[in-house]
């Protein structure tokens, strides 16, 4: 029987229907696009499933409470229920930013579900809970936009977001929901495992962007140094968003873990 009710994000599935399942979680501000440079490796031997945050590219913004009590624990609900109508008791996750932590989530709560998890650019806490508040209510006052300035600098090297595929994942960021993104901010307010990580038994890869701003490589070196028989791979030149930035390498890591 599903574990979880209700809604599901919105979602895509590629590689054959009884390979290894797979499930690739975004970052903040992003779609399922942010993984589109990983998909053709990855499907020749998984069953991929990528997914919309809350708000996010194809998924409605109340999939998750927008009242302020949003939390990463209800994004890993979602995920749930998306392996639950695939009929996956057990799978692989791999998540970037805010979409690792859903990870982190899951591989301390529901361990009997991932199989192995990799972790990238993403912490097992993002800063300070304050930030996250605010960003929240700025977004709530000004909407999406109030972020565009800010975040090419965050995500990519200086000049990516020129480019085709750093210009389209500016333009999910813009597209956004409001009241979905300030919700994604108030759940990683509220985001801290750090003291959990010795929990996770799945096989965990740790990712770093050598620039990233964001979650700064010793984010991932903590969960690499925390979770027992964690590997870490740290990604020369990237920055946040390291799938895009740096795809060949990213893909190198994922595809001698999973």
């Amino acid at each position: 029987m599903p574990s979880t009710a209700g809604p599901l994000p919105y979602h895509r599935l590629d590689g054959p229907a009884d390979a290894p399942p797979l499930v690739l979680g975004p970052s903040l501000g992003t779609s399922l696009a942010v993984w589109e440079p990983q998909l053709a490796a990855l499907a020749r031997t998984h069953r991929v499933l990528r997914w919309d945050l809350p708000g996010h590219g194809g998924s409605p913004a109340g999939l998750v409470p927008t009242d302020g009590t949003a939390a990463v624990g209800d994004l890993a609900r979602l995920v749930l229920g998306l392996a639950d109508s695939q009929g996956w008791d057990r799978f692989g996750y791999a998540g970037i930013s805010l979409g690792g932590a859903v990870g982190l989530h899951l591989a301390v709560h529901r361990p009997e579900r991932i199989g192995a998890l990799s972790a990238v650019c993403s912490a097992a806490r993002f800063g300070e809970p304050e930030t996250w508040r605010q960003r929240a209510r700025t977004v709530r006052a000004e909407g999406t936009e109030a972020m565009v300035a800010s975040r090419p600098g965050v995500w990519f090297a200086p000049g990516f977001e020129h480019t085709e595929r750093g210009a389209a994942l500016v333009e999910d960021l813009r597209a956004a929901d409001d009241a979905g993104y300030a919700a994604c901010c108030d759940a990683l307010a509220g985001f801290d495992l750090r003291a959990r990580l010795p929990d996770i038994a799945a096989p965990t890869l740790a990712v770093a962007g050598e620039h990233d701003p964001a979650t700064p490589p010793e984010c991932a070196r903590e969960i690499a140094a925390r979770v027992p028989g964690a590997r870490l791979a740290e990604i020369a030149g990237a920055a946040h968003l390291a799938t895009v930035e740096r795809p060949e390498e990213v893909t190198e890591a994922l595809l001698a873990h999973h």
